[in-house]
């Protein structure tokens, strides 16, 4: 009885290892007339995904779509007295709404991603997105690339990361 158990066990392991090699080797994204289509799977960082992306395909600056199923996602509430977000995470939600902006800082691509999750009560959750990771399912982003590279700049007196544009004269 033990060798059955220790055989299931191993054949198990196998086929979980099988299954997150072939996710890892997965096609995130294709490319489309107007920028790309990114699918992400369960466990997958959708911020990370977007920033390797973004640094991969040299993407000038972007915004981009999406919804899909979150295994979980902190939200930030700014307090502008403190300067920082204030996060709550909610776990097994479903992205209704995904939005925003690609564009760099001397550090790398910088994203500001906004969204509204709802659970399984029908109950909505909203704001700054400061971490996200895909669900049971699937996750669908539509990115729209523009052709010119925006940054993104610290300015005081709040501390806040604000996209910065050159208006001609």
């Amino acid at each position: 009885m033990n060798l059955l158990k220790n055989i299931f066990t191993v054949l198990i392991f196998i086929l979980m290892n099988n299954v997150t090699a072939q996710q890892k080797d997965q096609c995130r994204y294709i490319k489309t007339p107007a920028g790309y289509l990114m699918v992400l799977r369960q466990d997958d960082d959708v911020l990370a995904q977007i920033e390797n992306m973004a640094k991969t395909e040299n993407i000038p600056s972007a915004s981009f779509t999406g919804i899909g199923f979150a295994s979980d996602v902190t939200f930030g509430f700014f307090d502008f007295n403190a300067k920082k977000f204030n996060p709550k995470t909610f776990t097994k939600v479903e992205m209704g709404s995904l939005t925003r902006s690609i564009a760099w800082n001397e550090k790398g691509p910088s994203l500001h991603i906004h969204g509204v999750a709802t659970d399984d009560k029908f109950n909505a959750y909203g704001g700054h997105i400061l971490s996200l990771h895909v669900g049971t399912g699937s996750m669908e982003i539509y990115v729209t690339v523009n052709d010119q590279k925006l940054e993104r700049k610290i300015e005081q007196p709040l501390n806040a990361n604000v996209l910065q544009l050159s208006c001609p004269r």
